[in-house]
């Protein structure tokens, strides 16, 4: 396999400072681009601040709303939400710009795969982000905002709300990128089905060791509302690996998950016809 013209004609007269001032220019428009989205999302920040806190204060007992404990306070959530929204301006040409960086240096075939990835990765920051924004965090709020000592009255300030909202949204929009990486080291042949499976537990593991990190407190319950979704995006790169591997190789893994099929089938007859005999 050869390389397209264009891309060993680039390879052939760029050097190494040549790579590094090109990486220059990219960084610095993309820059400007998000500058450029948030003056942008500034002419909307009440109606963007409203979006973003609205399902928190649902969450809230009734009566209760964010405050603000010192000044600057206000300005630097106002901040907060126009770099997040300049930065989603700013993202189909933020990613054109690292498009045109690393294009010459893929091969045609790699370059085709380069659209199917794009749209997983967007789908996933969408998904990663709504599910966070509108379940995920409201359900924290919730469970945490029940226990109060007798006579205490919750009172949440915007910083501390929001730092803990920002974490938990990029903790899932990373989360979901896992089928699009895992989407792509497979087509690299650089994992299996099988690696995947066969570290199955490391990766329950390791999704409550991030629940613990990433909720405000350690009981199970917001733990488990973190990890929950960090197996189920593991199951689903599973599946990804498996229709990504070249099909010589697919048979091994195939027969395995069809005897985990049969299994749990098997297991739902027992138990049907378990509850049956007792009833």
């Amino acid at each position: 396999m050869t390389r397209s013209r264009s891309a060993a004609h680039d390879h052939g007269t760029m050097g190494f400072l040549d790579h590094l001032d090109e990486l220059r220019t990219r960084l610095i428009r993309s820059c400007i681009a998000v500058g450029f989205g948030m003056l942008v999302a500034f002419l909307f920040i009440d109606r963007l601040a409203d979006f973003v806190l609205a399902p928190t204060r649902a969450a809230l007992p009734p009566g209760t709303d964010l405050i603000g404990t010192r000044l600057g306070e206000g300005f630097s959530f106002y901040f907060d939400v126009a770099l997040i929204g300049g930065v989603i301006i700013a993202t189909p040409f933020v990613l054109f710009q690292v498009w045109r960086f690393v294009a010459p240096g893929l091969y045609a075939r790699e370059r085709r795969l380069v659209l199917p990835f794009v749209c997983v990765a967007a789908v996933g920051t969408i998904a990663g982000f709504l599910f966070a924004h509108y379940w995920l965090f409201p359900s924290m709020v919730a469970f945490l905002a029940r226990f109060s000592p007798p006579g205490v009255k919750v009172m949440p300030t915007v910083d501390n709300t929001f730092g803990q909202y920002k974490n938990m949204v990029l903790t899932m929009i990373a989360v979901f990128q896992l089928p699009t990486l895992v989407l792509f080291l497979a087509r690299m042949r650089l994992v299996t089905p099988r690696f995947l499976w066969s570290k199955i537990g490391y990766a329950v593991l390791i999704a409550f060791i991030a629940g613990a990190l990433v909720t405000p407190s350690l009981d199970p319950w917001n733990q488990t509302l973190v990890a929950g979704p960090i197996l189920v995006m593991y199951v689903i790169s599973i599946g990804l690996a498996w229709l990504a591997a070249p099909r010589g190789k697919r048979t091994s893994i195939t027969n395995e998950l069809r005897l985990v099929f049969a299994a749990v089938v098997l297991e739902y007859a027992s138990r049907r016809r378990h509850a049956r005999a007792v009833g």
